[in-house]
């Protein structure tokens, strides 16, 4: 039957997506690499120009890829085996999701005498628009998004995703296991789940709006990894502290390293500035265009 959303690789995200879905009273469909909990059985092969496996899926108005594409010419074969499969009518919408790691860190120039000179990203603001990382993950994305005007297509790149079974505050421990490892911790990013699924609906409903768009999406902050490992330390629960018992006071030396820290720096208070903390992800954009506002404006677990 023809659906309104097929999600190509229900993972995570779909925790939330699905019951949004049935909230909006959305037509969905999603696909796995075994075909559990009523999922469709499909696996895509960036390297085969086999439209057999497309066959079992359902006509869709919008197409959610959650899965990275990494081959060269990935992208534009799986619009056109999906669509060979098709009435010839039909002509779906696609979104991509990517990560927003692509800003900031190492960058490889696309352009002049030398493409495959690689420099530091500044410390500094970045938004959609800011130049990004160039491999093979973003080329597929371009590859994507250069389809647009045939094809309507989207890519939408996450910052950190928390929410569910996903708590951050397990990962403090192994992010900063040691007090010169937090030291060098800067700035951090992150996106609820639900508001991922928000996001999602929000473009489906009104494409016209992200065709041919990148857009980065964040919940609207920027978070410190110090403050954070000065709140939460590594916990009771985190494999850091597997000795402790589940009641202990005891939440790991993190906090009082982000003390010592503090001294060495001449850090007065937390959080600590963007000049300080590195990149910065402005996601204001996609907000303000699709007029919806993040539901978990600040992490809190």
């Amino acid at each position: 039957m023809p659906v309104e959303l097929l999600i190509l690789g229900a993972g995570w995200t779909s925790t939330f997506l699905f019951p949004l879905c049935q909230q909006h009273r959305l037509s969905f469909a999603a696909t796995t690499r075994s075909g559990h909990n009523s999922t469709i059985k499909f696996h895509f092969d960036q390297n085969s120009d086999d439209s057999e496996p497309f066959k079992v899926l359902p006509d869709a108005k919008t197409v959610l890829i959650t899965f990275p594409i990494t081959a060269r010419g990935g992208s534009q074969k799986l619009i056109r085996l999906y669509k060979s499969t098709r009435a010839d009518d039909l002509n779906p919408a696609f979104i991509q999701l990517g990560a927003t790691s692509i800003w900031g860190g190492l960058r490889r120039h696309k352009d002049g005498p030398n493409p495959k000179v690689i420099t530091p990203a500044e410390n500094k603001w970045y938004d959609r628009h800011s130049s990004y990382n160039s491999n093979e993950r973003s080329d597929a994305e371009d590859e994507l998004l250069a389809l647009s005007l045939e094809t309507p297509t989207t890519v939408l790149d996450l910052a950190g995703l928390y929410g569910g079974n996903r708590t951050m505050k397990r990962w403090v421990g192994k992010v900063a296991p040691t007090k010169e490892i937090l030291r060098n911790k800067g700035s951090i990013h992150m996106i609820h789940g639900i508001d991922v699924a928000r996001a999602i609906i929000a473009i489906h409903k009104d494409f016209s709006k992200a065709v041919g768009q990148r857009w980065l999406l964040t919940d609207g902050r920027v978070y410190d990894w110090w403050d954070l490992a000065s709140a939460w330390g590594s916990g009771p629960g985190d494999a850091a502290n597997s000795n402790l018992g589940p009641d202990a006071e005891d939440c790991g030396p993190q906090a009082a390293w982000v003390r010592e820290l503090m001294r060495e720096t001449g850090v007065r208070a937390l959080p600590r500035s963007n000049e300080t903390l590195g990149r910065a992800l402005d996601s204001r954009e996609f907000w303000e265009t699709f007029r919806i506002t993040p539901l978990k404006g600040r992490m809190e677990e």
